[in-house]
């Protein structure tokens, strides 16, 4: 699959996400635009969002590329699996990195007054 396919995909899919916020008559803030609590949400849904499927596309990603080196060198499967993980580690981290800012986002508002 090619990659303009797979973010044709990705944006079709955000659409369709995001048109029934539209028709939906959400309530005004005292200022009338909207509030921090709202806009602190969204960002950290589509925040989220963004990092689970990029970070699964990127594990996916690394552990095809290691089967197929293991199936050209099986001897080197060692070093290989080492490097992957590490490699997965480091992938992983960077989602629950997203998530703890999403949390404080969600829990103590920080924009809070």
């Amino acid at each position: 699959m090619s990659k303009r396919a797979v973010l044709t995909g990705m944006m079709m899919v955000l659409v369709a996400a995001v048109t029934p916020a539209y028709a939906q008559g959400a309530p005004m803030a005292a200022g009338g635009g909207m509030s921090w609590q709202v806009a602190s949400i969204l960002t950290a849904g589509f925040a989220l969002a963004i990092a689970a499927g990029l970070g699964a596309l990127g594990q996916g990603r690394a552990i095809a590329s290691a089967a197929e080196a293991i199936a050209r060198n099986p001897s080197a499967a060692g070093e290989i699996r080492g490097a992957l993980i590490l490699g997965l580690v480091l992938i992983e981290s960077l989602s629950i990195y997203v998530l703890l800012i999403a949390l404080i986002l969600f829990f103590l508002k920080p924009f809070a007054a």
